[in-house]
């Protein structure tokens, strides 16, 4: 029997695509008061957590290749939130620090998780369940790869 013919409605992956879609566009207006992006976003969150990384560990973290993130970082320098520097054990090696400017611009985006779980409407257990439900998906799938 010959295969029936894809609906969009009933795609795992279109429901995935829109959440991320609009979920990024919610964002926008709390990073626009911070003068960064999402993608500045999600960089600058693992520096905050681990503070000083290379450039292939940031990469590592958020999945992103050399040529997608190299951009960011050089935004992220001229606004005078990191510093990238050479290792001089191996110059193939570029590390990234906070500056304090940095440091500053975490203490500010430490409202935006609680704004958007506001703007979301969601309780705390919804989004633990959530959480929970997406990463069982994804090691689904890293395990596939």
């Amino acid at each position: 029997m010959e295969n029936p013919t894809p609906k969009l409605g009933e795609q795992l992956c279109f429901p995935f695509y829109l959440i991320a879609k609009e979920i990024t566009g919610m964002y926008r207006p709390f990073l626009e008061e911070l003068d960064i992006t999402y993608s500045q976003y999600l960089v600058m969150m693992v520096l905050w957590e681990f503070e000083r990384l290379t450039v292939n560990q940031i990469g590592e973290k958020l999945y992103l290749d050399s040529g997608t993130l190299t951009p960011l970082l050089k935004r992220l320098e001229a606004k005078e939130y990191i510093i990238r520097h050479r290792k001089k054990e191996d110059e193939r090696v570029v590390e990234v620090f906070l500056t304090d400017k940095g440091d500053q611009l975490q203490k500010q985006a430490c409202a935006i998780p609680g704004k958007m779980q506001e703007k979301l409407n969601l309780s705390e257990s919804d989004l633990l369940e959530l959480r929970e439900s997406v990463n069982k998906l994804l090691q689904i799938i890293e395990k596939q790869q």
